[in-house]
């Protein structure tokens, strides 16, 4: 690359600009600049020559056409190894650029505001900034383009170390420039998208990702891994686990951050303090109290074995007592929207153990439009809505001869909470606002009660209510729920065998109560 003649500065953020440009003159290259950045590098004391003088032209259209010449795109476009583009150069008085600095109008930012119109959305709509882009980064062999503020440093030690900007420092900035205007359309694509009443499911989906950080290993330490958060998340500071923040022990894990997604679920979906311990992806405790504290022991109760590893999430910021509590357990990681002092302490005393800040709870914490639940398969995926229903008393109804009692169907309501967030088949046992024993994942549901009647015990399901994910296609789970004690069922119904499962209710005087919504967790 030789020496380089002319830089073309051209951004909306401003961040540390002046200083490149004040850099890059010291350094012989001359400034070309537009619009608002030219006034701004002018008013710095900065020597720029306008594009209109270079154009003659003006800024036109409100602005829309400034960079838009084949004086400024036959100067970046120009390859400088052919003899006929060189020729057309000097035949022109192309002035030959170098070097491109370009950051694009923010489209993003205006459209994630709640009281922006269309009109002010279109007109943030960057032309002649990724145009520039585009230009510089297909013609890398000649042209560096930074389209990132963060890089001018680097640039610039590169420049005077070296006398010019390497050819593969300007594949990788022209790969970043090609991620850069990428991201911006496809923001743009799905504000067109969602105005145009295309659904959440539009022909194709391109979905941004940036990476938040690589990861030790996967599932398994043979397994590579990285943790990306979806850019098409508007909406700052949401209540998701990109949003975390760790301010207390090592590195998260591949499966810390599943476990976590697991147990911040759990927790948000009540309004009452709430804690959940999670072992590999499932609830083996859940519990709501009005006292945190209790509400940890009551979740502890239900699977203090499989807690032994586990990951705890509140809804309510921990306080000292919660802490000293989760502390007498082995605990990987506890997440919450906040904690007393004394509880950090506290929790920090344990070795290994990760602690995890949440934004403050949004009532409003459905997921957007645009923003989907993927599952993997082979060559593709599957997308899907996030599953955020709630259940109301409208949506139940009463299908045995008994109606469940007040504490019963508090009992269920819980219970069903839960079941939304453990593996199928999912069997909840709950008793006094906490689960009293849990069954996941099993290949039938009558193995799932065994398990959650095992889990509880005896004395536990004594009086307990059972909710289950899905259907029941035989009695048999009736039959063993009515064996462990337990007195009331909430489950969706639809089965063509529901009828023989609300006799024998009926026959034993237990309550059941059909919801008319599963939830399946694969």
């Amino acid at each position: 690359m030789a020496k380089l003649k002319y830089a073309l500065i051209s951004v909306f953020d401003k961040s540390g600009v002046d200083k490149f440009a004040k850099e890059l003159r010291k350094l012989g290259i001359k400034v070309i600049s537009s619009g608002g950045t030219a006034k701004f590098l002018k008013e710095k004391g900065i020597d720029v020559i306008p594009v209109e003088r270079l154009t003659k032209y003006p800024s036109m259209l409100g602005g829309r056409v400034k960079t838009l010449h084949p004086l400024i795109h036959g100067g970046i476009l120009a390859r400088r190894d052919v003899e006929d583009d060189i020729k057309t150069m000097k035949k022109y008085n192309i002035p030959q650029i170098d070097l491109v600095i370009v950051n694009l109008y923010p489209f993003e930012s205006v459209a994630s505001k709640p009281n922006a119109t269309h009109e002010e959305i279109i007109e943030n709509i960057d032309i002649g900034g990724p145009a520039m882009v585009r230009s510089s980064a297909k013609n890398y062999k000649s042209v560096a383009v930074i389209t990132n503020p963060k890089n001018y440093g680097k640039i610039l030690k590169e420049i005077k170390n070296k006398g010019e900007i390497s050819i593969e420092t300007r594949q990788q900035l022209a790969l970043e420039a090609f991620r850069h205007t990428e991201r911006y359309d496809s923001l743009i694509v799905r504000y067109f998208s969602n105005k145009l009443g295309e659904g959440i499911f539009p022909s194709r989906i391109v979905v941004p990702m940036e990476k938040i950080q690589d990861l030790r290993y996967g599932e398994n330490p043979h397994q590579s891994a990285a943790f990306y958060k979806d850019e098409r998340r508007l909406t700052k500071n949401e209540s998701t686990i990109t949003s975390a923040k760790q301010i207390h022990g090592k590195e998260l894990s591949f499966n810390n951050l599943l476990d976590l997604e697991a147990s911040w679920n759990v927790v948000t979906y009540y309004e009452e303090p709430a804690i959940a311990i999670i072992k590999h992806n499932n609830p083996c405790g859940v519990a709501v109290s009005k006292l945190l504290v209790d509400a940890y022991k009551k979740a502890l109760e239900c699977d203090p074995v499989s807690a032994f590893g586990g990951i705890v999430a509140s809804n309510r910021p921990i306080d000292k007592e919660t802490a000293i509590e989760i502390a007498k357990v082995f605990t990987e990681c506890v997440i919450a929207p906040g904690y007393d002092k004394d509880a950090v302490s506290v929790l920090k005393e344990k070795k290994n153990l990760r602690i995890l800040l949440m934004p403050p709870i949004r009532k409003s914490k459905n997921y957007p439009e645009g923003v989907y639940d993927f599952k993997t398969v082979s060559g593709g995926f599957l997308v899907q809505e996030k599953d955020t229903a709630q259940l109301t008393m409208s949506d139940v109804k009463t299908v045995t001869k008994r109606q469940p009692s007040l504490g019963e169907m508090r009992d269920m309501f819980f219970a069903w909470g839960i079941a939304k967030h453990v593996k199928s088949n999912a069997i909840i046992l709950a008793k006094d606002d906490h689960a009293v024993g849990i069954g996941a994942g099993q290949m039938s549901r009558i193995d799932s009660m065994h398990i959650a009647a095992i889990k509880a015990g005896k004395e536990k399901c004594k009086g307990a209510v059972l909710a289950s994910d899905a259907f029941f296609p035989f009695n048999d789970v009736v039959e063993a729920a009515h064996k462990a004690g337990i007195t009331a069922i909430i489950q969706p119904g639809g089965s063509i065998k529901d009828q023989d499962s609300i006799d024998l209710a009926n026959k034993y005087n237990m309550a059941m109560v059909f919801t008319g919504r599963r939830h399946f967790r694969h």
